[in-house]
């Protein structure tokens, strides 16, 4: 895994910010950190711990307080801030850019944006963005389904039937995400999410058929960009000699960028039908979210059944 980048004027797009001023660089600016900043501090002459490279944002409480600068002060103050190499500056609210910002602006060759959106709901709504596209992440083979709204990635060996699977799974209402190849970002702490990676999206292979197009086959409602990954299912040949466990209570997981997430194992031979156990799989990990657990429900009324002497 490498760091990441975004650039700034895929940034600028997605949020709606309308240029004040674009730097000379503004085609290929790129943002590294998933961080903001507000700079009062700044505005002040404080510039101890400043970091240039996060987006920086001005709302009513920084214009409040240049507002009680001489202009003096004020072009003094934007030419010290103007005179770091900021990632851009974002004026929220709407608020009416003094002519000193953009006169520094201009000098220092800096992205200056405006939007009309509150600084609180802007800030959130950023940090969320930046954080899914600065995100670590990972490529995994496999197939990702989302079936009840639950994510289901099915892994297993080259032809297992996975992305059959899959089709199926479609024609019976599914959603897919990403067939073959699987990119996948952890978003906050715990939270894994998957896409395709964009030159194959929507598309899936078929031995026999060749390469297909699900969403103009089977229309958007068949297809989705991302999920979030609530399970793996992990497909493999059919082994007479293994034990496979029959109730359920043993928790498998499987680790992706650190986050461990339930993992069933279901062995494949002729006649299983495998859409119907990812659906009743996903349903099943739902369950256990919700805090019901068949399997272990069944195993704690046959202990008492037997401590009772039922049995």
């Amino acid at each position: 895994m490498g760091k990441y980048t975004v650039s700034l004027k895929k940034i600028a797009e997605e949020m709606k910010l309308s240029p004040l001023n674009l730097s000379s660089d503004y085609e290929t600016a790129v943002i590294t950190t998933a961080d903001i900043n507000r700079p009062a501090m700044q505005l002040t002459g404080f510039y101890d711990y400043f970091d240039p490279a996060r987006i920086q944002i001005i709302g009513r409480v920084e214009t409040t307080y240049l507002e009680t600068l001489t202009l003096e002060q004020r072009e003094k103050a934007f030419e010290d801030f103007m005179s770091y190499n900021i990632a851009a500056l974002v004026i929220c609210h709407e608020c009416a850019p003094f002519e000193e910002c953009l006169e520094a602006a201009k000098k220092f060759d800096r992205n200056v944006f405006i939007t009309e959106q509150d600084t609180s709901e802007f800030s959130a709504r950023l940090i969320d963005r930046l954080h899914r596209h600065l995100a670590p992440r990972i490529t995994r083979h496999g197939v990702l389904v989302e079936v009840y709204g639950e994510g289901v990635l099915i892994t297993g060996e080259s032809g297992m039937g996975k992305s059959e699977t899959a089709l199926e799974l479609v024609k019976r209402g599914h959603r897919l995400i990403a067939d073959d190849a699987v990119e996948i970002k952890i978003i906050g702490r715990d939270s894994l999410v998957g896409s395709a990676p964009e030159m194959i999206r929507y598309y899936m292979e078929l031995r026999g058929i060749g390469v297909i197009n699900v969403r103009h086959i089977y229309g958007v409602g068949a297809v989705k960009p991302e999920s979030s990954i609530d399970v793996v299912v992990h497909l493999e040949p059919w082994d007479d000699k293994k034990a496979y466990d029959r109730l359920g209570i043993i928790n498998e997981t499987e680790n992706i960028l650190g986050v461990d997430l339930p993992r069933v194992t279901i062995p494949v031979m002729p006649g299983r039908n495998l859409a119907v156990i990812m659906e009743l799989a996903a349903m099943n990990n739902r369950q256990k979210k919700m805090g019901f657990n068949a399997a272990e429900t069944l195993v704690g009324a046959h202990d008492a059944a037997v401590d009772s002497g039922i049995f």
